[in-house]
């Protein structure tokens, strides 16, 4: 493929794998290693998930900014530094047991990996052309798919074979290799600091503000992008619930004794899923508008996750879940690839910086939800699934009736634009 000839390109690729390899592999070892130790308190398993998520709350309104204002490339390279320095804190924090200093190292941790991905993904807009982000947003959900294959299954094996400490001296390598390889990029200014170069007597939080406002002010007026982010908004509410509920599902209903195994199967057949739907979004998505890669796969996955609730048989489950891989894979290259398009480079920091809160919010509200009701209140887990259910539903129906002519508008705009642009250079010409 032509983009793998961008050495900046293939630099981020695998930078971002191995970030991905830090954060994937520890965090489902953790999750093993609580569920193991702490069976009679399912909640810590879930406190653990929120420990990934509630830190967008604190930071939220300054990971665009600093994005947008900062140079990008320190910014992700930074990120791998510390969280390479707080897995070394994590590592020494397992030999005390201490369970709430073992959740504050990991809310911290999640807290800086929320400055890395808004600032790499600028980065990769900053060095390819238009008509290569459909095919990143391709190589990136396959990247992702790859984990979600390999990451469990790995996670699992780490913690049955060389235990959790193992799994975090992964964890510790993967960000020092992630660090290397974006230190290594050849980055033109343009790409790194696209609103010039910010000195620190101007930072204030006053002016971070301004730039938040900015972004938010910049999401409302596109009326396509606004809807786009609200989309991702209501998928954080499905990655919560997928965090945890199909390991609650093996653990307590479907195979108590082997929930380890099977839980890495359900992660494989999600992540085979999204890896063929990927592949398949890839070659298709050239001859597909970008909403039509959206509103009947979204439809579907709705449709399937309710019957995920019905459902008593390990084989029948695994191969719903696939399906859903296979559904959402074209959903999010479809997102992925349009995303660059409708979003000026001095704004995708602010933009991609609010990406994120959003699906975390959302996560965090599902996994808070959980923790609470299950099984207190709520002692069937089927039920979990048809709410979910039920919200993917309303997306597809809200995507159904406003992204055809939003996508319509935006064209015709776009066209508009082009046909002033050549104008205005026939005239320069003569």
């Amino acid at each position: 493929m032509k983009i793998f000839r961008n050495r900046n390109f293939v630099k981020l690729f695998y930078a971002a794998l191995f970030s991905q390899m830090g954060t994937t592999i520890g965090n489902m070892a953790f999750a093993f290693y609580l569920l193991d130790h702490f069976s009679h308190q399912p909640s810590y398993a879930t406190i653990a998930e929120l420990m990934y998520s509630l830190p967008t709350i604190l930071v939220f309104f300054i990971v665009g900014v600093v994005a947008d204002r900062f140079d990008r490339k320190k910014v992700a390279e930074n990120c791998d530094w510390i969280r390479a320095a707080l897995t070394v804190i994590l590592f020494g924090s397992l030999f005390t047991n201490s369970i709430p200093l073992i959740f504050l190292v990991l809310f911290l941790r999640s807290a800086v990996t929320k400055f890395f991905f808004p600032a790499e993904n600028s980065l990769v807009q900053g060095i390819l052309n238009k008509d290569q982000y459909a095919q990143a947003a391709g190589l990136n959900q396959m990247l992702f798919s790859i984990f979600m294959v390999f990451g469990v299954g790995i996670g699992a094996a780490m913690y049955k074979t060389i235990g959790i400490h193992g799994a975090v001296a992964v964890d510790f390598v993967s960000f020092i290799i992630s660090g290397l390889l974006i230190r290594s990029c050849q980055i033109p200014s343009s790409a790194r600091l696209p609103n010039g170069r910010l000195k620190w007597k101007d930072v204030s939080i006053k002016s971070s503000f301004v730039d938040f406002k900015d972004g938010i002010l910049y999401i409302i007026k596109n009326r396509l992008l606004a809807s786009l982010i609200f989309g991702f908004f209501v998928f954080g509410f499905f990655n919560g619930a997928f965090a945890i509920l199909p390991m609650f599902t093996m653990k307590y209903e479907l195979s108590p004794t082997n929930y380890e195994w099977y839980a890495s199967l359900f992660a494989i057949s999600l992540g085979l899923g999204l890896l063929t739907g990927s592949g398949l979004g890839t070659l298709i998505a050239s001859k597909f508008k970008p909403h039509q890669l959206m509103i009947f796969p979204i439809f579907l996955t709705s449709l399937l996750v309710f019957f995920l609730g019905f459902t008593d048989r390990i084989s029948i489950f695994l191969i719903i879940v696939f399906i859903i891989g296979t559904c959402l894979g074209p959903i999010n290259i479809a997102i992925g690839g349009w995303m660059p398009k409708i979003v000026h480079p001095k704004l995708m920091g602010r933009v991609s910086g609010w990406i994120d809160p959003l699906m975390m919010f959302a996560q965090s509200m599902t996994l808070g939800l959980i923790a609470l009701l299950f099984p207190k209140v709520i002692e069937e887990i089927d039920f979990l699934y048809y709410g979910i259910a039920a919200i993917i539903l309303l997306v597809s129906l809200f995507y159904a009736f406003t992204l055809p002519k939003l996508s319509e508008a935006f064209e015709r705009k776009q066209r508009k634009l082009n046909h002033n642009a050549r104008k205005a250079t026939n005239i320069s010409s003569i």
